[in-house]
């Protein structure tokens, strides 16, 4: 007989000297502060790395021989000492707003609260897949530095994303592992109380509880929430269980916890915040809870809805159709359809909310987002032109350009992801310099300084430690799929360069298939010719997970590894299982340069090659996203899209032109050293690099331009319309719906023959009558733009000039302009009218506007 098999963990008991080491390991601000972080990686270095960099797990596990011994040594103590003064001092320092950048803030009364379906702060808080999910992590943590008010609310997935293993095939196998809620840097949220906070959520024929979970992230909580609860049904205990998994059902269920559960949470703990932040359409539902509030108070729904918009913040991420969810008409009404009922309008109002073109009988998320918003935007400069004409419809007289979309480029944490080396080099020659990621004076000053071979040894240093880290991984994953040790060893050797380190090129991202990872791989004759030069060394590593779903992206997964398995890529590429945060800091740091080659323009904007510039790192990317803003000729290389050409031939050419920068400016740049050993062309361009992205692309400045474009614009707002009853929201919802009814009756007319010249100085005079269907001359505004003509003829817009009013006879009213025009040349010029309020927080809002 097979005897019971019990299994216990016996846990040290932490010494008095070192009780600070809870306090340390149950804030999430280790994940950005190396000088918190290294405390735990001296205690015990190997069993660091063995627990997945998680503190609260490596307190359990730690000996209690080694803890009786490190509170007894006086060098450790002094370190464990200096985390805590960092640690406290940082809480105190950001206890109240930045004083230049928060200033007008109130941290008594105001309050950010940010909404997001993932989180990616740190591999032991496994809440994230990718790029948004550490979009919101970076958020956080910036929000945190800058000492904002501010709570943000996600999903408490017991299962997480999936850990990728590539089998011996070159497939990727998903596996999927249940997080142990008591390993994970969370506490229950009490509010105060003794008990968990828990809130309810309606499905159809019941109820759901939601139970309330709190990760410190600095000075500020990340509220998690999570349905397996004892007495909800299974089916509902397993919506929280897995990051972006399940049926279409399941999906709506998260996102209905999300939206409305977060709403819920946020009450149940006693916060009020004065502006709501969807970062994704994911949590859009929040709009209809809160809507629903203020109709439960007695308001009318289109003021209510109004009132709720006026404080919303709407982010979209993706110009690809398929990342904006789209869910059946009567699967919302079953599970939404008390909603209309209690918000007292009919289903069909509910539904409207989420119409867009092409998607008969769908609600679409990001249209709720938009009409529950008054500020919106994309997360780069060609990313909001793009979602400004993929969201036209939603103000359908308005030109894309001038809708209300705007952009904040994306910026990432720099204590996050700049190397440890650098950051250890300016703790010893700047200690302020977390205060300063925004002064590029500072930071020109200081990069030049470094002495330029100092520069490049710390750079092969760092390449060095991620190669040797990779190897590491490499041979794990070549045992596992057994392959002999001899081999490995002959596929492993030219990463340790034998003196002569090669020229590493990293591709890691998501594979969805318009990241096109395979694009280097058009001519392999030609890279295999690249890469085998024997004094040139090239080195290709590509890591990154394709959802389980989409078989296309685990596709290009498969034909990289195919190549990296024949005898001319055998040791010169590889592709690295389980890209997560801990691979990914270590890539951004290590390797030479960061290959990005989306199909314009749907990056949106992609920050994975921020995060290598700021590490002196060379991006060679498509011009997409964020490093078309920012691409000078000196920091890197700008592939120029062809996106006028078919599919095919556009990937062709911009395949040729990447391998004719790879040939013929970036391996020739690399190799091209000088007397002392390193080339003084590449560390000028990596140097460039630093100064121009680490300024400009960081999460302080991207949390400072929300703040200053978004965030107060939105507080004033709201606060301007809620202020006596909401009288102000009463009337601006009461003129809309004038103008709306009023509207196809408006019609406008010129009156004086248009002059085709006039001399410098003199008058542009304009008449035109309009027919105002019921509406007065004050709730419009008449506009004569101003521009010139391109080459191909496009209108430049580059001023307005407003007409003004000047009689009214028959229910008609005359619009006149004379206005000087002191320049000379040829302009072009355009007629316009549309609807105006001074509460309005965009004045084309409405999306009304006719032309001349």
């Amino acid at each position: 007989m097979t005897p019971k098999r019990y299994s216990i963990e016996v846990q040290a008991r932490i010494p008095e000297a070192l009780a600070g080491l809870n306090q340390l390991a149950g804030n999430l601000l280790y994940s950005w502060d190396r000088r918190v972080r290294r405390v735990f990686r001296h205690m015990d270095p190997e069993l660091w790395d063995a627990c997945g960099h998680n503190p609260k797990v490596f307190l359990r596990w730690i000996s209690q021989q080694r803890l009786d011994v490190l509170a007894q040594d006086k060098y450790f103590l002094e370190e464990y000492q200096y985390a805590l003064a960092v640690f406290r001092s940082y809480r105190e320092q950001t206890r109240k707003p930045h004083r230049d950048i928060g200033r007008q803030l109130d941290p008594d009364t105001d309050l950010i609260a940010y909404f997001c379906a993932e989180f990616g702060l740190h591999e032991s808080l496994p809440v994230y897949s990718g790029g948004l999910g550490i979009l919101a992590g970076d958020h956080c943590k910036a929000a945190s530095d800058l000492g904002l008010p501010f709570v943000a609310v996600g999903l408490m997935y017991h299962q997480g994303y999936f850990i990728q293993t590539i089998d011996e095939s070159g497939e990727q196998k998903a596996h999927f592992h249940p997080n142990r809620l008591e390993d994970l840097p969370i506490q229950p949220a009490t509010g105060g109380g003794d008990e968990q906070v828990h809130v309810e959520v309606q499905l159809p024929g019941r109820t759901v509880r939601v139970r309330i979970w709190e990760a410190q992230v600095g000075h500020l909580k990340l509220y998690l929430l999570d349905t397996d609860v004892a007495g909800n049904r299974d089916q509902d205990r397993a919506i929280t269980y897995q990051l972006y998994g399940g049926d279409r059902t399941n999906r709506l269920a998260q996102e209905i916890v999300l939206g409305i559960g977060g709403v819920r949470a946020l009450r149940a703990l006693g916060h009020t915040p004065t502006v709501w932040h969807i970062n994704e359409g994911h949590a859009a539902f929040q709009i209809l809870e809160r809507t629903r509030e203020h109709v439960s108070e007695g308001t009318h729904f289109d003021t209510a809805l109004e009132l709720v918009s006026t404080t919303t913040v709407f982010t979209t991420h993706t110009p690809v159709s398929a990342g904006h969810d789209l869910f059946d008409h009567g699967l919302i009404e079953h599970y939404l359809g008390y909603l209309a009922e209690e918000m007292n309008i009919p289903r069909a109002t509910l539904l409207a909310l989420g119409e867009s073109p092409g998607n008969t009988g769908q609600f679409n998320m990001t249209a709720l987002g938009l009409r529950g918003s008054r500020r919106h935007n994309g997360v780069s400069e060609i990313h909001g032109g793009v979602a400004s004409k993929m969201e036209a419809y939603h103000w359908p007289q308005v030109p894309p350009e001038e809708n209300p979309i705007g952009f904040v480029t994306n910026g990432v944490h720099v204590s996050t992801f700049l190397a440890r080396e650098w950051a250890m080099m300016l703790d010893t020659r700047s200690h302020g310099w977390r205060d300063r990621l925004m002064d590029q004076k500072f930071w020109n000053q200081y990069i030049d300084s470094i002495p330029d071979q100092s520069f490049w040894n710390l750079r092969q240093n760092l390449k060095s430690e991620t190669l040797a880290y990779v190897a590491q991984v490499l041979k794990n994953q070549y045992t596992r799929n057994r392959i002999g040790a001899a081999h490995t060893e002959r596929l492993l050797e030219g990463l340790s360069g034998h003196g002569n380190l090669p020229l590493v090129i990293g591709f890691a991202r998501r594979f969805a298939t318009y990241k096109r990872a395979t694009l280097l791989f058009r001519d392999p004759n030609r890279l295999s010719k690249l890469v085998n030069a024997a004094d040139r060394p090239v080195v290709l590593l590509f890591a990154g997970k394709a959802h389980p779903a989409d078989q296309p992206g685990q596709d290009l997964i498969r034909v990289i590894t195919d190549y990296a398995e024949q005898p001319e890529f055998a040791g010169k590429l590889f592709f690295i299982e389980n890209y997560d945060l801990a691979l990914g800091r270590k890539l951004v740091a290590g390797v030479d340069v960061w290959l990005n080659n989306p199909q314009y323009p749907l990056e949106a904007s992609g920050t994975s090659g921020q995060k290598a510039g700021i590490n002196g790192v060379l991006n060679v990317s498509v011009l997409d996203g964020w490093w078309a803003e920012t691409f000078n000729g000196e920091n890197g290389w700008g592939i120029t899209p062809h996106s006028d050409w078919e599919p095919e031939m556009r990937d062709r050419l911009e395949s040729g032109d990447l391998l004719d920068i790879l040939e013929r400016e970036v391996i020739p740049l690399y190799f091209a050293r000088n007397d002392a050993g390193y080339s003084e062309g590449w560390v000028h361009k990596s140097k460039s690099a630093m100064k121009s992205i680490l300024t400009r692309h960081n999460a302080q400045r991207m949390l400072t331009d929300y703040l200053q474009d978004y965030y107060l614009p939105a507080i004033r707002h709201g606060k301007r319309l809620a202020a006596d009853g909401a009288q102000r929201a009463h009337q601006l919802t009461s003129w809309k719906h004038r103008v709306k009814q009023a509207w196809p009756e408006v019609r406008i007319e010129r009156l004086d023959t248009p002059e085709t010249t006039i001399q410098a100085g003199g008058k542009l005079s304009i008449q035109v009558r309009a027919r105002l269907g019921g509406l007065s001359a004050d709730d419009v505004r008449m506009e004569c733009v101003v521009g010139r003509e391109d080459k191909a003829g496009q209108f430049l817009r580059q001023t307005c000039f407003k007409l003004e009013p000047t009689k009214k006879t028959d229910g008609e009213t005359v619009f006149t302009l004379e206005e000087p025009i002191a320049d000379n040349g040829l302009f072009s010029y355009e007629i316009r009218i549309f609807p105006y309020h001074p509460d309005l927080a965009h004045p084309f809002e409405t999306g009304c506007m006719l032309w001349l």
